[in-house]
C-alpha cells in the first residue's frame, strides 16, 4: 500500500501545496494522512495512526523530511524505525537521494542515503531553533522597549470606579452600571476584579 503524509505547524498555515505534490505522486485522498501540529516531536493523532497501519514494503511518500518531523535525533530514530523495524519504503519528493526503494542492499545508496538524511535533519532542527531563538530575541527588545505583548490591557471607563462603587453598594443594579458604562458583563466583572487586585 502507499501512503502519504503532511504536515504543518499550525492551523492556520495551509496544506494545499504538499497535498498537491501528494496527490501528483499518484496518491488518493484516502491515502492521505495530515496534521496540523508542531513538529518538535512524534506524537501527533494523524501520523500516530499512519503508523499503526504501516506494514512492510509498504510505500510513505513526505513532500519534505522537515515534514516528517523538526528534531534532529528523533527524525533520525523515526527514520530507523520506519525502515529497518518496519521495513517501510520512504520517498521524500523534493530529495530524490532519500528514496529508500532504490537502494535494496545497496551500500552506497545507503550510505548516501543516511548521511543525506543526517544532514538534512540536522538543518531541519537548526531551523527550529534558530526561528525560537528569533522569537525570543523580538521579546526581549520589545520588553526593553516598554512595548506591551499578548493580549491588550484592560483599560476601564473614566467613570468605572464610581460606577462600580455605586453598584458594589447595591444603589444600582448590574444592568443599569452596564448601561451607564457601556461595557459587557464578563469585561465589568473582569474590571472589578482588577479593582479588586490594586
Amino acid at each position: 500500500m502507499n501512503y502519504g503524509y503532511a504536515r504543518v505547524s499550525s492551523r492556520s498555515q495551509n496544506l494545499d501545496r504538499q497535498i498537491e505534490e501528494l496527490k501528483a505522486f499518484g496518491l488518493l485522498e484516502s491515502q492521505l494522512y495530515v496534521d496540523q501540529q508542531s513538529g518538535k516531536d512524534f506524537d501527533r493523532q494523524a501520523y500516530r495512526q499512519l503508523k499503526e497501519i504501516l506494514r512492510a514494503q509498504d510505500l510513505l511518500v513526505i513532500k519534505s523530511i522537515d515534514r516528517l518531523g523538526r528534531n534532529y535525533q528523533a527524525i533520525l530514530e523515526e527514520w530507523a524505525d520506519l525502515t529497518k523495524r518496519q521495513e517501510v519504503q520512504i520517498v521524500v519528493l523534493d530529495m530524490p537521494l532519500l528514496d529508500t526503494r532504490s537502494r535494496p542492499d545497496n551500500l552506497v545508496g545507503c550510505f548516501i542515503s543516511d548521511l543525506v538524511l543526517q544532514i538534512l535533519s540536522f538543518v531541519a532542527e537548526n531551523e527550529r531553533i534558530n526561528i525560537k531563538t528569533r522569537q525570543a530575541e523580538g521579546i526581549r527588545i520589545a520588553k526593553e522597549k516598554g512595548k506591551h505583548l499578548g493580549r491588550p490591557r484592560y483599560i476601564p471607563p473614566e467613570n468605572f470606579s464610581l460606577v462600580a462603587a455605586c453598584y458594589l453598594r447595591h444603589e444600582c443594579t448590574l444592568q443599569q452600571a452596564l448601561d451607564q458604562l457601556q461595557i459587557k458583563k464578563s469585561t465589568f466583572y473582569k474590571y472589578i476584579r482588577n479593582l479588586d487586585a490594586v
